[in-house]
């Protein structure tokens, strides 16, 4: 078989399957968990405007009897192969059930829009406008009643990676709107679902979409031997070191999208550097946590939640 060739399948069926599940998620709504516009949820606030469009943010609040005038609160970045996705994705079932307890438990959640990887556009400006979100949330904090100390980001696949990046890389690498550029987000926790987590390991490579180093220019905006220092930015594992905020990564060991080798890699880098970063292997469970797993969706939903809650005081 023709490899290049092979790999390029590899890559097409494995983002196919990425996106093509979109279909399901839009047929979910806030109301259908209970989040009702004007009692406890707040669609499409603006965060930022870039080349005349908007991007904007979902607000998920507890309950009138659980809110807070200050309350903990978690960003989540939606996946879908750095090109696509929506930030409905977080309705997904790898993540709804997540959202649903730990709002349950006075965490105010927010999902975002950001700017896709599509030429000029590259997962760059994405994670800067990852970063500009919280920016945001915090400039407003009053107004959404949020704490200013205890807050985190989570995400899944491609949002599991710029959620990584948001967390740990310094801001100022990643200069976004002015009005905002003074704020400095000190994340308490990051949680990843089967991530990306470096573009500098080749050993990551084999057998996952980036098999095909195309998938590169996207990201990057030309390839890895023509932009190494935004490589580097881009991988998060370069950025761990003992201060490093608490992560825990989430993922299938049959994945084959991104393998497990992805969240091993960090594990290892970890040690090395003496970063607190813990790995939750989902024994059969492919991407998207399919498959008949263990732990089940609903322990994986207990474990991260209760994660998240011990980091936010």
């Amino acid at each position: 078989m023709n490899l290049t060739r092979h790999a390029t399948s590899l890559w097409f069926f494995s983002f196919l399957f990425l996106v093509s599940s979109l279909t399901l998620v839009y047929a979910q709504k806030a109301s259908d968990y209970g989040f009702i516009k004007g009692t406890n949820f707040q669609e499409d606030v603006v965060y930022k405007t870039v080349d005349g469009k908007d991007l904007v943010m979902d607000v998920f609040f507890p309950d009138a009897d659980k809110l807070k005038a200050e309350n903990p609160w978690m960003v989540f970045v939606h996946g879908g192969g750095w090109a696509g996705g929506h930030m409905d994705n977080i309705y997904r079932t790898a993540f709804v059930g997540t959202l649903k307890k730990l709002v349950e438990n006075g965490v105010i959640c927010v999902t975002i829009d950001y700017r896709l990887a599509k030429a000029p556009v590259t997962s760059f400006e994405s994670a800067i406008d990852c970063k500009d979100a919280a920016r945001f949330l915090l400039k407003h904090a009053e107004d959404y009643k949020l704490d200013k100390e205890n807050y985190g980001v989570w995400g899944g696949s491609a949002g599991g990676h710029l959620s990584l990046v948001t967390a740990l890389v310094p801001d100022d690498y990643f200069p976004g709107d002015k009005e905002l550029a003074q704020i400095h987000p000190k994340y308490k926790c990051v949680a990843s679902y089967y991530p990306f987590t470096s573009c500098l390991n080749p050993d990551l490579r084999p057998n996952s979409v980036f098999e095909d180093s195309t998938l590169f220019k996207r990201l990057l905006g030309g390839t890895l031997e023509e932009k190494p220092e935004l490589a580097r930015l881009l991988s998060p594992t370069e950025f761990l070191n003992s201060d490093s905020l608490p992560v825990l990564l989430v993922h299938g060991d049959s994945d084959k999208t991104l393998p497990i080798i992805n969240s091993q890699y960090m594990v290892e880098v970890a040690k090395e550097k003496d970063a607190d970063v813990e790995l939750l292997t989902v024994v059969n469970g492919g991407h998207s946590f399919s498959g008949d797993i263990s732990p089940s969706q609903e322990e994986i939903d207990n474990y991260t939640t209760h994660f998240i809650l011990s980091n936010l005081k």
